[in-house]
């Protein structure tokens, strides 16, 4: 399908670089666009009128928004390469339930580990290794949430692994004494050079939050 591909995007985004494994595991070109989200192009208001946030997947000229979506809209318009969602409905709709239990969960719960104190950031440390542990759980001894291949509830959760050393270093834990199998399943995702080479360093993840949130 056509070749008139975009990504409006910024480095740090998690949500972003789901979308950017993707498109590696499908081997699929694009043009990269990275976005400043304090100061947001013309482009991105256009593209993205209602939540005039990134990322944003342009396919020949038509805007997709929302992460899980593009994820998706790439499984279904490249199905011929590595795909992603098992060909089960039943398994269909369990994906995308674990999918969406990590967007709900990981993301907030993990914000809240650097911006309260005190009791609140006790109970937010606690809350967010609970979240860890609820999708370990899920994963349990398989090697990949997606069975013994990559799928879709890897590519929509290993990108928050760049944010580990953030949640880490804020909440003075250790998320492999945690949460063990997890990390493996890490190890794992990154010898596939899709996730790899998409990750950014966890530490310069740390150091522009830290520079936004100011924790």
């Amino acid at each position: 399908m056509g070749s008139d591909l975009t990504l409006l995007d910024s480095w740090p985004s998690p949500f972003g670089m789901r979308v950017r494994i993707a498109l590696a595991e499908k081997g699929i070109d694009y043009e990269y666009k990275n976005e400043n989200v304090l100061e947001k192009s013309d482009l991105l208001l256009k593209m993205n009128p209602i939540y005039k946030k990134i990322p944003v997947l342009i396919h020949n000229g038509k805007p997709i928004c929302e992460s899980l979506i593009m994820v998706q809209y790439i499984d279904e318009v490249w199905n011929d390469k590595s795909p992603l969602m098992p060909k089960d409905p039943y398994q269909r709709a369990v994906a995308r339930f674990w999918a969406d239990y990590v967007d709900k969960k990981i993301y907030d719960s993990g914000r809240k580990i650097w911006s309260t104190k005190g009791e609140e950031h006790e109970t937010a440390k606690k809350e967010f290794v609970e979240v860890l542990k609820v999708l370990e759980g899920e994963l349990g001894d398989k090697p990949y949430f997606g069975g013994e291949k990559m799928g879709y509830v890897d590519v929509a959760f290993i990108p928050f692994y760049s944010w580990f050393y953030t949640y880490e270093t804020c909440g003075r834990f250790s998320i492999e004494a945690e949460c063990p199998k997890l990390i493996a399943w890490v190890k794992r995702c990154l010898e596939k050079e899709s996730v790899s080479k998409t990750l950014p360093d966890s530490h310069k993840v740390y150091d522009i939050l830290k520079s936004v949130y100011g924790f």
